[in-house]
């Protein structure tokens, strides 16, 4: 496994790749990986013949007050990880590499990003498309894979690739799952035992609207107020959005009668927690 740090050593690597006649696959990340990023970087193996897997901690998309300063990090344990499965090249660029002095040009997608967590993380997006424009310039993928988990940032990266049409294609892995059912996730390690134990209900919340529509219902206001109800038995548990979006334009539905994403975040502590689910498709 190759380890670079710098972006013209990087973009050279992918050139000389391609040129071969090999594909590459970029897996990003802010590093602190797990087995959910270990599925990730599997499903890139799959389908490309070089795996990139970026480790960038963006401080853009992070908001005053954030948790930019105590994001995890274990940087021998990804490059172990990465190594371990088959991965070409570990790309871990620096701040100042990334964003030169007077850096000013951002990447903004204006409609998807709007709601959810757009909300309350105001540029949050904006940080997470400029990021990924960069990473996609540099690394020159033929594929990036996003995990579901992250929904409304696949579908936003989604958007953005069509609009300005990035020659990349966007591979959406399923989220993968604690036994309890919490996703996984770099933030679940600010959370304390108990609270650990009570995260398990972002999963609950979520089958409970999933037996819901199961026997029949289709109103997301008897859907959503399930899942608040059960959330309320949570009181550690502070609850920032439950909402159903139409799959495609994320936009509130008042009755599934297409694919949907029921998605919510709910706060633990020092852990801000997101889960997702799609209705109403095979998928």
């Amino acid at each position: 496994m190759k380890i670079i740090t710098g972006i013209e050593e990087m973009r050279s690597e992918s050139t000389r790749q391609r040129a071969a006649g090999r594909t590459v696959a970029l897996v990003p990340t802010m590093g602190a990986l797990h087995d959910g990023h270990r599925s990730l970087i599997r499903k890139a193996r799959e389908l490309a013949d070089r795996v990139v897997v970026s480790v960038f901690v963006n401080p853009i998309q992070f908001g005053a007050g954030e948790d930019l300063a105590a994001y995890p990090a274990d940087v021998h344990g990804d490059r172990d990880l990465c190594e371990a499965e088959g991965v070409a090249v570990f790309f871990q660029p620096s701040g100042a590499g990334m964003y030169q002095a007077g850096h000013s040009t951002y990447v903004a997608e204006e409609d998807l990003s709007r709601g959810l967590c757009g909300k309350s993380r105001p540029g949050h997006f904006r940080g997470v498309t400029t990021v990924v424009a960069k990473l996609f310039n540099i690394v020159l993928p033929d594929l990036a894979v996003f995990g579901r988990k992250d929904a409304q940032q696949a579908r936003v990266i989604e958007r953005m690739v069509r609009d300005l049409n990035f020659p990349v294609r966007i591979v959406v892995a399923p989220t993968v799952r604690e036994p309890d059912g919490l996703a996984m996730s770099s933030r679940n390690a600010y959370l304390s035992a108990g609270e650990r134990r009570r995260a398990a209900c972002l999963h609950e919340a979520l089958n409970a609207a999933k037996g819901l529509y199961a026997r029949g219902v289709r109103e997301t206001d008897a859907l959503k107020g399930k899942m608040l109800e059960l959330l309320a038995g949570q009181p550690a548990a502070e609850v920032e959005y439950v909402e159903i979006v139409d799959y495609e334009s994320l936009k509130p539905v008042s009755e599934i009668r297409a694919p949907a994403l029921i998605a919510l975040c709910v706060r633990f502590g020092r852990a801000r927690l997101i889960d997702n689910t799609v209705l109403g498709t095979s998928d």
